[in-house]
């Protein structure tokens, strides 16, 4: 049995947050199984080292629609993209007709999707879950976890010093208005660094390097170490060697929290009850005002981000 996983998602954190779906897809077959995911998703990254995946094949398509996959000719080139690999099963993690015919023309005999034409109001987490959940007839936990090699977290281990604490600062985001500035975060570090001694890992995009250079420039500077230059899976290594993570609600978010470090995300203007809910290891903070239910695509509240709130939890967290 050869079994395909699509997900048509465009984000890394929407990749990691079906992890755990995954496994146990690839637990019922006994087996590895294929995963068909967009580029940006950095899927082939995330599962370089997870014993569950037998490949990652690359599904183009891009938002201006040039991508190999895209139009009328990129529906037949991936329906003979698949049928090439000759899979048995497959799994869609959306309600698109366009997949569901793409596998038809592939010839995969049996095809596992959620409902057709239902995308509208879909949460990202509860109905992949009940997805899964009804397909393989058992409880499946939306919690995730990263698999990565022992040999890789012992090797980055040797270049982190126990020491003092080390914190992941995840200070970048998708857009201006979910990203706590700058200048809370260069006084967030200063104020743990005189409590408990620490260095700070900033992880952040590759257009981020400004934001980067403001804290490297700053007089905490030397106590900060940037990732910028890593690729995802040379990152995750360092990240599962740390003792916190704390940011925005971004990629390295749910990596950190897949990785099971304590993790501190800020919600500002992304829906909490969609991408802040699945893991214990997640704490949420909030605009102050708002509550989980009212913090989502537009509430705009990155200046309501209690900086008190935020240090007093990191504290917290990094002395138990």
């Amino acid at each position: 049995m050869k079994v395909l996983i699509l997900i048509n998602k465009i984000g890394l954190g929407d990749c990691v947050i079906h992890i755990n779906y995954i496994h146990e897809i690839s637990k019922k077959y006994k087996k590895p199984v294929s995963i068909l995911a967009k580029e940006n998703t950095r899927a082939k990254d995330l599962f370089r080292d997870d014993p569950h995946i037998d490949e990652v094949i690359t599904l183009d398509r891009l938002n201006d629609n040039s991508g190999s996959h895209d139009g009328l000719n990129g529906f037949f080139k991936l329906a003979r993209d698949i049928k090439d690999k000759r899979f048995d099963e497959v799994f869609i993690f959306n309600s698109s007709i366009r997949y569901y015919l793409i596998c038809k023309f592939a010839g995969i005999k049996k095809i596992a999707q959620y409902p057709l034409f239902k995308k509208k109001g879909q949460h990202v987490v509860n109905t992949a879950k009940i997805f899964t959940e009804n397909e393989l007839n058992k409880i499946v936990s939306t919690k995730p976890k990263l698999l990565i090699s022992e040999e890789k977290i012992l090797s980055a281990r040797k270049d982190i010093s126990q020491s003092h604490k080390n914190i992941v600062l995840g200070i970048s985001a998708s857009g201006p208005t979910k990203r706590w500035g700058i200048a809370n975060f260069i006084r967030l570090i200063e104020k743990i660094n005189e409590k408990l001694p620490s260095k700070f890992y900033l992880a952040a995009g590759k257009n981020d390097q400004k934001l980067i250079d403001e804290i490297l420039n700053s007089n905490i500077g030397p106590n900060c170490i940037s990732l910028n230059n890593l690729k995802i899976s040379e990152m995750m290594p360092i990240i599962a060697n740390c003792n916190l993570y704390c940011g925005n609600d971004t990629g390295f978010m749910h990596i950190s929290a897949a990785l099971n470090l304590k993790t501190i995300a800020l919600f500002m203007d992304s829906p909490v009850l969609a991408y802040g809910k699945y893991s214990e290891n997640i704490s949420v903070i909030i605009p102050e005002g708002e509550t989980e239910e009212t913090t989502t695509h537009n509430t705009l509240g990155a200046d309501k981000i209690s900086f008190d709130r935020v240090y007093d939890k990191c504290i917290k967290l990094l002395s138990n």
